[in-house]
């Protein structure tokens, strides 16, 4: 009989980037960098999980070189020799365990508070100057702002790159820049980079090509995106198979790698007639490497269920097991369980759950 686990603690190859299994570490602010400057203890944060036995990590989000890009001073940034020093010796300490790691590249957009900045009377950036649907907040942004976000993206990858990270991800998700422009209730332009949704993408199509141009086309590129915003947790995109295809298609012809699908919930089905989640429904529609994500291994109810015993979580976790088995999706992003115990990917693969730590000092994290 196999062992269930097998499928979760398998290799993979994302581009040309192998991976020793299919944990990945969910991105997670902190704001535990001073100044945005990652520091020694942001290194030693990561290098924990990298020796504790996940295969990928992608950091907490790291801003792009904007002005308004950020939402917090301790924040870290993408962008100045001090910060970009940093980064590297996060990378070093990751490398020196066997580890693989992607910077999350960030724009918060209108999400920002101009208040708790050191710009406050400096506008926000938004594709139609709103922050919620019908606030608005600033001016829309303009067509060379656009093309200056675009640029500070493909520069920051540019630098991961140099750096030896081993990839980058591109966050287009819950509702902060990207993901603004995805959706109609804060995208209202009537330029090229609105109306449509094939318009709506385009700034996350040109960031995606300008970041391809930037690097090497064996270093991975990913998207984070998800229907669900922080502004309308019922928000959606695509309200069918059919919608998702039209707004996939075109980040792939630009030359994404894959797609980390943020949900809040991996078990729940994303359309009617399927029990296919986000990441599965990607997977089927772009053949694209395709993480999910959402609420995996809270408790440790959750890895008592992996260890075959009697937990309420039980369903849900031979749920995942079996979907990652059949292919609906490829990685399994873990974020608050790592946040309490860096060893957990160790600990689950051993068997050693018993010993699973309930809260640590990093857990005080946010999701990015």
């Amino acid at each position: 009989m196999s062992n269930p686990l097998d499928s979760l603690f398998s290799g993979y190859t994302l581009n040309k980037l192998t991976l020793e299994n299919r944990i990945v570490m969910a991105p997670m602010t902190r704001e535990f960098s001073p100044q945005g400057i990652p520091d020694d203890d942001v290194a030693a944060y990561y290098k924990r999980r990298a020796a504790g036995g996940t295969g990928l990590i992608v950091t907490e989000g790291t801003t792009v070189n904007d002005a308004v890009a950020s939402m917090g001073e301790n924040i870290p940034t993408f962008h100045g020799e001090e910060a970009l020093a940093g980064w590297k010796k996060v990378v070093e300490e990751v490398h020196g365990e066997g580890g693989k790691i992607f910077p999350q590249l960030w724009h918060v957009g209108s999400a920002r508070n101009p208040a708790k900045m050191n710009n406050p009377d400096t506008p926000s950036a938004s594709p139609s100057g709103l922050q919620t649907p019908g606030k608005q907040v600033s001016d829309p942004m303009t067509g060379e702002h656009i093309e200056r976000v675009i640029a500070s993206f493909a520069d920051a990858a540019a630098d991961a790159q140099r750096l030896g990270f081993d990839g980058v991800e591109i966050h287009g998700a819950h509702g902060y820049l990207i993901d603004q422009f995805f959706w109609e209730g804060l995208n209202q332009r009537s330029d090229a980079f609105g109306g449509s949704m094939d318009n709506r993408g385009r700034f996350a199509a040109e960031i995606i090509r300008a970041a391809r141009a930037a690097t090497s086309s064996d270093f991975p590129i990913i998207l984070r995106y998800s229907q669900w915003k922080q502004q309308d947790f019922e928000a959606k995109l695509a309200a069918t198979p059919q919608e998702l295809e039209l707004f996939l298609q075109p980040l792939v012809d630009a030359g994404v790698d894959g797609f980390h699908c943020s949900t809040r919930r991996y078990w729940e089905s994303e359309f009617d007639g399927s029990d296919l989640n986000l990441a599965g429904w990607t997977k089927k529609l772009t053949g694209k490497t395709s993480i999910t994500v959402g609420s995996v291994g809270l408790s440790a109810d959750f890895i008592g269920a992996i260890a075959m015993n009697e937990s309420s979580e039980t369903r849900a976790i031979d749920d995942l097991l079996s979907r990652l088995e059949r292919g609906d999706f490829d990685l399994v992003a873990v974020g608050r369980a790592l946040l309490q115990d860096p060893e957990w990917p160790n600990k689950v693969r051993e068997g050693r759950t018993e010993s699973i730590n309930s809260f640590n000092s990093d857990s005080l994290a946010t999701l990015s």
